[in-house]
């Protein structure tokens, strides 16, 4: 974690040099969006962290263990899969639950497996894109739920494969 932030603070402080030195106002352009994505941001992001802080103090060690740790098996991918694909938001909601699912001793596969429904199946994406597609719509999302129904469970499955031995 270190690591990845001290290459975003590099990264952060090069712009902000950068267009301050442009001399054409950019940086305070860029610090006002900066702002404004915080402002917007800023509740989810303590909120998705504030579940994954109480489903680690919640939940018991047993039942995470037994439900999808380690030993779970092709249920803990499974029920992965299932969450995966029903959580609502972007990435702000679903990686702080995986990360607080890990420290409280979900599985690897089980993980891999909630990210890859999360992405691959959006069932909170199904409304838009039945608006979105018209005529088309309800057809894309069978062909597209159908088309990737396979890929989480096998992504939890090869996750569990490499990362879960002994």
């Amino acid at each position: 974690m270190l690591i990845s932030t001290l290459i975003m603070a590099l990264l952060a402080i090069g712009l902000l040099a950068f267009s301050y030195f442009r001399g054409q106002g950019q940086h305070i352009e860029g610090l006002k969006r900066t702002k404004d994505m915080l402002i917007e941001v800023f509740p989810l992001l303590i909120l998705s962290y504030t579940v994954a802080g109480m489903l680690q103090v919640l939940l018991p060690q047993s039942l995470i263990s037994e439900w999808v740790g380690k030993q779970s098996g092709i249920r803990g991918i499974l029920i992965g899969c299932v969450a995966g694909g029903i959580t609502p938001g972007g990435p702000l909601v679903s990686l702080p639950l995986v990360a607080g699912l890990l420290r409280a001793g979900a599985g690897m596969g089980t993980a891999v497996a909630y990210l890859t429904a999360w992405s691959l199946w959006a069932a909170g994406r199904i409304p838009l894109e039945m608006g979105i597609m018209g005529p088309q719509g309800p057809r894309f999302v069978l062909v597209r739920i159908a088309s990737t129904f396979f890929f989480p469970p096998i992504a939890g499955l090869i996750a569990r494969a490499l990362f879960e031995r002994g």
